[in-house]
């Protein structure tokens, strides 16, 4: 039997009963070593703040918010964002002052023979529901395991499912583990969800941006210790927006959930009524071709902009004359709370969750009906025709985006921390 030939085996296997068999023993195994580590364990701190996020130097609103969080954990605490991967050589958002960042599968390096080999065998401890799979491999099952048994104390914030399930699972007993959810529980795959409801009580601490989603996963999760935090505001710089000119702005990374495809639709009957106001929408993403070809469909190819990605966030939001969100499903929307900061008088679809608690309806931005794109377009060209209220809208928009700045929500976090050392301490090891 050829070398081509083993390795077809071995990966048919892992693919089937093989990834069944791994995670059995894995857990067990740890589960015995885990009852020994517990009697030497260190005094329970929040000194050391270890983030785990799966690519930090990517672009998209979690690894933002992240960074942003860590910077202000920075003053207090000795903080370090750990990257499962690393696929390019520097950082899209800066790395704020004081935050060490390390990586544990440095995809811009040579891959020496062990490495490459297993790089090509999927990944046994990764849900294969969860979006990150297909970038996933055995290897980095074996360098973020190896990871996590090597902390001794601490905290750890975990950001996303597949990170969450791996600290459930297998961060060592004196290990303080934090799981934060960006997406509301039902945006997840079933198969996804029946992992997460099973093991999710296992962490510490499980923080959710909506008070939607701490309710849901407060009926579905046994056991979990819930808390509610949304992100905060990254700076953005520039000013407030000017609302004088006829660009419409999106933000959001181009695929299916953030509706995009809905949005042209609706832009569309807008231009039929205001040919006179333009869309700029700004990210990347695997929809680029798809969303590309539907403007050229709608003849909308010089009212309707994809303007690729940007990390200038505020200074598009300054230009524009209102925000539009038209998201399939949500976590908390980051970049409408950034709309709002500058004053601009947002439309969106009242999706699952997040718009529905950051927008009041008529006050400080327009709700309308999940993928309704009709009324999309006429809430739209409501604010089009009248200027004052989009001024009065966006005014109050600023208002409520105070909410969540930064001192505000870290402030939340360094209580959580506390708490989290408080009650480590009266429980023991998890």
């Amino acid at each position: 039997m050829g070398r081509a030939d083993v390795y077809e085996r071995m990966r048919s296997w892992l693919l089937g009963s093989g990834a069944t068999w791994a995670r059995w023993t894995a857990l067990r195994l740890l589960r015995l070593v885990d009852l020994w580590r517990a009697r030497s364990a260190p005094e329970p701190s929040a000194d050391k703040v270890r983030i785990l996020l799966f690519h930090a130097y990517g672009m998209g609103g979690t690894i933002r918010t992240v960074l942003n969080l860590a910077g202000y954990l920075a003053h207090g605490h000795d903080v370090e964002i750990v990257s499962l991967i690393r696929a390019q050589h520097r950082p899209f958002f800066p790395i704020p002052p004081g935050v060490k960042v390390s990586f544990l599968d440095d995809r811009t390096e040579r891959k020496g023979r062990t490495r490459a080999l297993l790089s090509r065998l999927p990944s046994v401890l990764v849900p294969s529901t969860e979006p990150t799979y297909r970038r996933c491999s055995l290897w980095t099952d074996l360098v973020l395991l190896r990871y996590l048994r090597s902390l001794r104390g601490g905290v750890l914030i975990t950001t996303r499912p597949s990170l969450n399930l791996f600290a459930a699972s297998f961060a060592p007993p004196e290990v303080i583990t934090i799981g934060q959810e960006h997406r509301n529980l039902a945006a997840h795959k079933p198969p996804l969800r029946k992992i997460i409801v099973r093991r999710y009580g296992r962490l510490d601490v499980l923080v959710t941006l909506t008070r939607a989603d701490l309710e849901h996963y407060a009926r579905a999760v046994p056991n979990p210790h819930l808390v509610c935090i949304p992100n905060a505001l990254p700076p953005l710089g520039e000013g407030r927006a000017w609302l004088e000119g006829t660009t419409a702005v999106a933000l959001g990374r181009l695929e299916r959930v953030k509706g995009f495809d809905l949005l042209l639709t609706a832009w569309r009957l807008v231009c039929d009524r205001r040919p006179e106001w333009t869309l700029r929408i700004y990210g990347s993403g695997p929809w680029m071709d798809r969303l590309k070809t539907q403007i050229d469909e709608l003849d909308l190819t010089d009212r309707a902009f994809l303007m690729g990605r940007t990390d200038r966030v505020g200074e598009e939001l300054s230009k524009a004359a209102m925000f539009l969100l038209s998201s399939r499903s949500e976590g908390m929307p980051m970049a409408l709370i950034e709309a709002m900061s500058k004053g601009l008088p947002a439309v969106a679809f009242d999706c699952p969750t997040g718009p529905g608690e950051i927008i009041t309806d008529g006050v400080d931005g327009r709700l309308v009906e999940p993928k309704n794109v009709e009324a999309l377009a006429e809430a739209i060209c409501e604010l089009i025709d009248d200027q004052d209220l989009r001024r009065k809208l966006g005014a109050a928009a600023q208002n409520t985006a105070a909410a969540y700045d930064l001192q505000t929500i870290g402030s939340r976090w360094d209580t959580l921390l506390a708490e989290a050392v408080r009650r480590r301490t009266l429980s023991g090891s998890r």
